[in-house]
């Protein structure tokens, strides 16, 4: 194997010559055979091992079995422990996902403390057939079923061409120990029932069904690709950026043969779930949305609208006589005083008003229903929610908006749009405040 091992490496892994490479090891027989593979090919390694008091005893003598295997390879060793239990149950997650989260944070703060450029796993073959299985069985899209990838950012998976059997006879062969965790036996894990009881009999109907399972995943991935080639080529045509909101042309994606399959190829790494919901917003009135964890997606007049969620900021802030910077999540505004009327404004990005008519303190806050101003250019006055419905203005964009009101609460600005008629210089301006939005 280690011939097969080092070939695959000179053809698809090259990169990892003379780069300083952090394994992630169990103790199990996987993680402590890529060991030995790379320590006999002299690639500069260093362990890093978990201990997630799981175990009692067992968890401990693996922690010590890693570290007399660090010290006879003479390898840079790193180790820790976790309690992993209360993780799990303070944050309701499953014991495994806890485990996960826990030592893939801890290894990436390995890599950027120690310089190191990519963190190494185990994961095989047989890995790749349980987890496709796992997938199936829980109900997926097309990703679920491409595999594990070899390559993911800084982590890879030289192993993954090779089965459990190969690594298993490379470890006998030479005389190499590991430690055995007793709970891969246990099948009131998911993976585990899979393994013991689905799989065996899979290969009873085909003894190949390792070689024929490549074989899959060769013609998924080709698949994905051509689905991934369509789906940019759509994007491209449907989708336009404003700022931090994505607009998705309504119609166009109406007029797709399934345009509950493309939302969900486009949408699917934004955490939503509800797919039904999503693709109803193309026939919703304005105003309906459907939120994820993370996002949000809003039904507006002829486009989608696609956003972060965003922690609140607060509903109104207070600007003293001192006119000092005013500085929020969303936006920053500085004051200065000048002497020119006739000083240039565009009113979204700077205004100049007669700092006269100012009563101190001014408020900035979001606008409310029934906020009304004097917009600059036009006669009498305006609702904001008219202004912002002649003027074509998002539902994501409004909930934005902030107002610069005096203290007798006239809205003097919308900040980024428009000045109030009230407020603007005149030629018996003495005072001029210059205001500009950064």
């Amino acid at each position: 194997m280690l011939q097969k091992f080092k070939k695959h490496i000179d053809q698809n892994l090259s990169f990892l010559k003379d780069k300083k490479l952090l394994i992630t090891i169990s103790g199990g027989i996987d993680s402590v055979a890529l060991t030995h593979l790379l320590s006999r090919l002299s690639f500069d390694i260093s362990l890093a091992h978990c201990n997630f008091k799981l175990r009692g005893n067992d968890s401990d003598l693996d922690e010590e079995f890693v570290k007399n295997l660090a010290e006879k390879l003479n390898l840079q060793y790193f180790s820790t422990s976790f309690e992993t239990y209360n993780y799990a149950k303070e944050y309701k997650q499953s014991i495994q996902m806890a485990a996960r989260e826990l030592r893939y944070s801890w290894f990436e703060e390995i890599l950027i403390e120690n310089n190191f450029d990519y963190i190494l796993t185990a994961h095989h073959k047989d890995d790749v057939l349980e987890t496709f299985l796992i997938n199936f069985t829980r109900g997926t899209g097309l990703d679920g079923f491409t595999g594990i990838s070899t390559i993911n950012g800084k982590v890879v998976r030289p192993l993954l061409p090779f089965s459990r059997i190969e690594i298993e006879e490379f470890a006998k062969e030479n005389e190499i120990e590991w430690r055995e965790d007793i709970s891969n036996e246990s099948t009131k894990y998911y993976r585990n029932r899979i393994r013991h009881q689905v799989i065996p009999v899979l290969k009873e109907l085909n003894p190949s069904l390792l070689k024929t399972f490549d074989s899959t995943l060769e013609n998924l991935n080709a698949s994905q690709q051509i689905i991934q080639d369509r789906i940019e080529e759509v994007k491209n045509s449907i989708i336009s950026i404003e700022g931090s909101i994505t607009r998705f042309d309504v119609e166009k994606l109406k007029a797709l043969s399934n345009p509950k399959a493309y939302l969900f190829e486009i949408l699917k790494h934004y955490n939503f779930t509800e797919w039904n919901d999503v693709e109803n917003l193309l026939i919703a009135q304005s105003g309906k949305q459907v939120i994820s964890k993370t996002h949000r997606l809003v039904k507006d007049r002829t486009h989608l609208l696609l956003s972060n969620i965003e922690g609140k900021s607060a509903k109104e802030c207070y600007i003293s006589e001192n006119l000092n910077d005013f500085i929020n999540s969303d936006i920053h505004l500085t004051f200065k005083t000048i002497d020119s009327i006739n000083d240039f404004t565009n009113q979204r990005e700077s205004i100049s008003i007669d700092k006269s008519l100012l009563k101190f303190p001014l408020t900035v806050r979001k606008w409310e229903k029934g906020d009304y101003f004097y917009p600059l250019g036009m006669q009498g006055k305006k609702k904001l929610s008219k202004y912002f419905k002649d003027e074509k203005i998002s539902i994501l964009e409004k909930e934005k908006t902030w107002l610069l009101c005096n203290a007798n609460k006239d809205i003097i600005w919308v900040i980024g749009k428009r000045l109030d008629n009230r407020y603007k210089t005149t030629n018996s301006t003495n005072k001029v405040l210059k205001i500009n939005l950064k």
